[in-house]
């Protein structure tokens, strides 16, 4: 049981909305949810200019190890949710749907840390008064733990109704939440 062959244009050609894995909508809100944090990246990329030293100083404060950690847990996460599909399409059902939930697991534990990391931060009275760095780390990476809480309900859903599209579609928006972490680790950070 595949997913549907794509259907040819009139010049015999795939049109580019017929080969998206998954369905039209997510895909739609996937392409907004990344504008979004384009936006809050460049805008976190812009005031860092007016205030190198106090970003880098702010900077300080966070571990990048622990962060570095997150990172692998979630592209690990990415990786059970992807192969979920290719066990579903080999009608392997049971270990597709037990892929899916180790990637919801691992999504806890993502937020776990995020948490603990939060917890730490709050700790040492640092808030996203203390400084700009703070107001965007706790704005980006706040708004992108929102996300992995709706990717994890979303693998749930997927999980429990395991035809290839919905896995599809479902992890469309999983490697939407795996993208931007990539793409926040390293500005918020690592660059100096």
């Amino acid at each position: 049981m595949h997913a549907p062959s794509p259907k040819p244009d009139q010049d015999g050609d795939a049109g580019i909305l017929d080969e998206l894995p998954g369905e039209l909508m997510m895909w739609v809100l996937i392409v907004s949810e990344l504008l979004v944090f384009g936006a809050g990246l460049a805008a976190f990329m812009g005031v860092r200019i007016s205030d190198p030293a106090g970003f880098a100083a702010a900077r300080a404060h966070l571990d990048p190890a622990l962060a570095g950690i997150n990172t692998i847990v979630l592209i690990t996460s990415g990786f059970l949710a992807a192969r979920s599909l290719e066990l579903r399409l080999a009608m392997k059902r049971t270990a597709a749907r037990l892929h899916l939930i180790g990637a919801m697991a691992l999504g806890g534990l993502f937020l776990a840390i995020k948490i603990q990391e939060y917890a730490v931060k709050i700790e040492q009275g640092i808030s996203t008064e203390t400084h700009p760095f703070f107001t965007f780390y706790y704005l980006l990476t706040g708004f992108h733990a929102a996300h992995v809480l709706a990717g994890i309900v979303v693998l749930g859903l997927v999980a429990w109704k395991d035809e290839p599209r919905t896995i599809e579609t479902g992890t469309a928006f999983w490697h939407m939440v795996d993208l931007i972490w990539v793409l926040l680790f390293p500005v918020i950070y690592v660059l100096g």
